[in-house]
């Protein structure tokens, strides 16, 4: 008596859209079709990649819309929005504790554990008083396989 009998999803989508509606947010379809995406496409992808899946699902499916449930999504702390080089923001699962290394070459993105930062953050915090959220930072630098053939072209000359 008094027990909740229902079963905790284990749909990851219906998990995400349970801190939508936790925050006075609806279940849209939208936000089903756009998280559905972001899950089975793990990685950084573009607004114009997610909406390019999403409209193959529900073609009907405006920018706008996508463009304000991905803000929806970052604001609740859903999703993480990183801008990587100089191209698009990227969006991604929010994923606590990392941090992004951007090929300037090749354009691979590598997530490193944030503690890696530690040191870094904390003498930011302690000299200008500045709270650095590393998991939307990219490091710029070269790639081991870029820095490889670099050296290898180099040899050749």
């Amino acid at each position: 008596m008094g027990q909740d009998t229902r079963a905790a999803s284990s749909d990851p989508v219906d998990a995400l859209l349970a801190v939508l509606r936790a925050d006075g947010g609806r279940a849209t379809l939208a936000r089903r079709l756009l998280l559905t995406v972001l899950i089975r496409n793990r990685g950084h992808r573009t607004a114009g990649q997610i909406a390019a899946d999403v409209q193959a699902r529900a073609p009907g499916t405006n920018m706008s819309t996508i463009y304000r449930n991905l803000d929806e999504l970052c604001r609740l702390g859903v999703i993480d929005r990183t801008r990587i080089g100089d191209g698009p923001a990227t969006y991604h699962l929010a994923a606590p504790g990392h941090a992004h290394l951007a090929c300037e070459h090749c354009g691979t993105v590598t997530e490193i554990p944030g503690e890696l930062l530690t040191g870094l953050t904390q003498a930011i915090r302690d000299q200008y008083g500045f709270d650095v959220r590393p998991h939307h930072v990219a490091v710029p630098g070269r790639c081991a396989h870029c820095r490889h053939l670099s050296r290898t072209a180099e040899t050749a000359r």
